[in-house]
């Protein structure tokens, strides 16, 4: 029986978090003062013990993974170890597959290898202790990249023992760059309001940015700020502030009934709509003093919701707040 050829060889599954992966240090946006200095640890085939601490998805495993694949061109899969330990936390960890990797020589000329432990904030003090150990025993053929988001739970002893990176957020017009580079590879467009919504939804958190592009583009090839609240599964501003002016000129009842048919149609949780009501508080017409009182009240009802609060008394009562304003 002859081959089937009529679908498409091309057709890609990866996930976009691995398929846009920089596997250069040109591709990679943002830090570019890091990036300069790693960039020289590769050209002279040397470096100390590494530790990439910052929020996630700021890109410090990339840059490891970088790294790794220009120091060993295609033999980096032999010297190099990479270990999630969040997964793998205590020192049984460290005195077996940790050690064992890094005693032995690395495979054909290259200096040494290098092992990646990935959330290394996750590890218990005795591991740390004994990973001291073994990073003080084998500098001659290991060198270590710790990544973390909390540098203060790495013991100081390893600290020590490292080059520090730090790695922010990326800012707007990183972000841009990457929505940019993969919307022209996947023939999406995409409109400046919806940007805005990614950017401010994803915090500068590069792997949220490409999953909500993903997530999104499943549903249209032109991307707009409707699709993706409809992705986020949140009500979009402009409802709320309306919702929130009826309340102001005190209209309660038609505020109560606007806000719970918002919350069945798009099925929100209650703490779902105050982190909402909280944005746009300061986007109401009323004097600043209201303001701060509002904020305020909305602390209290949100701490009520996660306390166990019915959400819709909780949010009828912060709306019976904006509706006695004078």
């Amino acid at each position: 029986m002859a081959k089937d050829t009529t679908k498409s060889d091309e057709f890609d599954s990866t996930i976009w978090t691995e398929r846009y992966r920089p596997k250069e240090f040109s591709d990679v946006v943002g830090h570019e003062d890091i990036i300069k200095r790693l960039e020289s640890f590769v050209e002279f085939k040397n470096m100390p013990h590494l530790m990439f601490t910052g929020p996630a998805g700021s890109g410090k495993t990339t840059l490891a993974l970088v790294i790794a694949k220009k120091f060993f061109k295609d033999k980096w899969r032999d010297n190099f170890l990479e270990l999630n330990a969040s997964d793998e936390r205590g020192i049984d960890v460290i005195r077996q597959k940790v050690k064992s990797f890094a005693r032995t020589k690395a495979i054909e000329e290259f200096p040494f290898k290098i092992i990646l432990l990935d959330e290394s904030d996750a590890l218990t003090k005795e591991a740390q202790h004994a990973l001291r150990r073994i990073m003080e025993m084998y500098t001659t053929t290991c060198r270590f990249i710790l990544s973390c988001n909390v540098s203060s739970k790495i013991i100081s002893p390893i600290q020590s023992r490292c080059a520090v990176f730090r790695f922010k957020l990326l800012e707007k017009k990183d972000v841009e760059k990457i929505v940019d580079r993969i919307t022209k590879k996947e023939n999406i467009k995409i409109n400046n309001e919806a940007l805005d919504v990614i950017y401010k939804k994803s915090n500068g958190d590069l792997r949220q940015v490409v999953n909500l592009l993903q997530a999104s583009s499943s549903i249209s090839k032109n991307i707009t700020d409707k699709i993706l609240y409809e992705v986020i599964s949140e009500v979009q501003p402009k409802e709320i502030k309306a919702i929130l002016e009826i309340a102001v000129k005190g209209n309660f009842l038609e505020a109560r009934e606007k806000l719970l048919d918002t919350m069945l149609r798009q099925g929100l949780s209650g703490l779902d709509i105050i982190k909402t009501v909280s944005q746009e508080i300061w986007n109401l017409n009323i004097k600043q003093d209201d303001k701060i009182k509002l904020i305020e009240r909305c602390g209290e009802i949100e701490f009520r919701l996660v306390e166990g609060s019915d959400e819709f008394i909780q949010l009828q009562a912060l709306l019976a707040s904006f509706s006695s304003l004078k």
